[in-house]
């Protein structure tokens, strides 16, 4: 991964592109104050460096029948790095798990699901999660409502250099 040092036109670019992926460059140029041709360019180097790693559509779970979210802390029984590795190839084959974070504390891992009913969740999580090899406890939390949803980092908290 190139290194890429950032200055403020990048952290702007960084901002803008965190909140509308889907902006021309034309716009974003615009918005930070350069021309489009140096913007591309720049774009393209933070692309490089991996520092904008893709572009997606943000979409709207309920509006696609999608009425419940939940967290699930799983604990392994055994935490050896094989075991790791096959729990998380397993995760990655169930659609209704969105995000999966190895832990470092009570949890080994926890989980982000949608379902689009509770029937739905408790056939996922009696038939495959707690079914799964080496799952050896879960706990389930049920969204009630999200109170903040952000992507990606805080731009303005990146560190430029001195």
């Amino acid at each position: 991964m190139k290194r890429i040092k950032l200055d403020s036109i990048d952290k702007r670019i960084l901002q803008e592109l965190q909140a509308d992926g889907r902006m021309t460059n034309v716009e974003l140029a615009s918005r930070v104050q350069i021309s489009p041709p140096p913007c591309l360019r720049r774009v393209r180097g933070l692309e490089d460096a991996k520092l904008i790693t893709g572009y997606h559509a943000e979409l709207n779970p309920k509006a696609l029948g999608f009425e419940i979210t939940v967290f699930i802390t799983v604990g392994l029984a055994s935490q050896n790095e094989v075991d790791l590795r096959a729990f998380e190839h397993r995760v990655r084959e169930w659609p209704l798990v969105r995000e999966c974070y190895m832990l470092n504390g009570e949890a080994d891992f926890i989980l982000k699901c949608v379902a689009h009913d509770l029937s739905e969740f408790q056939s996922f999580l009696t038939e495959k999660l707690t079914a799964a090899p080496n799952v050896e406890h879960v706990k389930t939390s049920l969204v009630i409502r999200a109170a903040k949803q952000e992507p990606g980092v805080p731009v303005e908290m990146v560190r430029l250099p001195a």
